[in-house]
C-alpha cells in the first residue's frame, strides 16, 4: 500500500473534524454545567480510542500498535469515529457542516480503496 500524501492529510483532517464534533454536540446538546464537562470529555474520549487501536505496522501510522487489532475492527473503529463525527455534526443542528463532512468522508474511502482492502487483510 503507497501512501498519498494529499489522502494522509484529508484523513487528518477530517480526524480532526470528527473528534472536534463530539465536542460541539457536548456543547449543543445539552445545559450548563453538564455542557462544559461534555464540551471536554466526548473529543478526549473519541481521540482516546482512536489513538489507541490499531493494526500492527500500519504504514498511515507510526506502525505501533498500544492496543493490536484486527484490521476489520480498525476500520470499523474508523468509520465509527468517523462517520460518528458527521452525526455529531447533524445532531447537534450543524446540517450543512454535517453534509459537507459525510461527502468528504464518502469521496475519501472511495479513493481509499487501497487503504480498506490492506485493512481488511489484515
Amino acid at each position: 500500500m503507497s501512501l498519498n500524501p494529499v489522502m494522509l492529510g484529508v484523513r487528518f483532517l477530517l480526524e480532526l473534524t470528527a473528534i472536534a464534533s463530539f465536542g460541539i454536540l457536548g456543547w449543543r446538546a445539552v445545559d450548563a454545567p453538564w455542557r462544559f464537562l461534555l464540551v471536554l470529555i466526548l473529543p478526549i474520549a473519541v481521540a482516546a480510542l482512536w489513538g489507541t487501536f490499531a493494526v500492527p505496522n500500519d504504514p498511515s501510522r507510526n506502525g505501533e500498535a498500544t492496543v493490536a487489532v484486527a484490521g476489520a475492527v480498525r476500520l470499523l473503529l474508523e468509520i465509527g469515529v468517523l462517520g460518528g463525527g458527521v452525526a455529531a455534526l447533524y445532531f447537534a443542528g450543524w446540517h450543512r457542516a454535517a453534509l459537507i463532512s459525510g461527502i468528504v468522508l464518502v469521496v475519501y474511502q472511495a479513493l481509499a480503496y487501497d487503504r480498506i482492502g490492506w485493512l481488511l487483510k489484515r
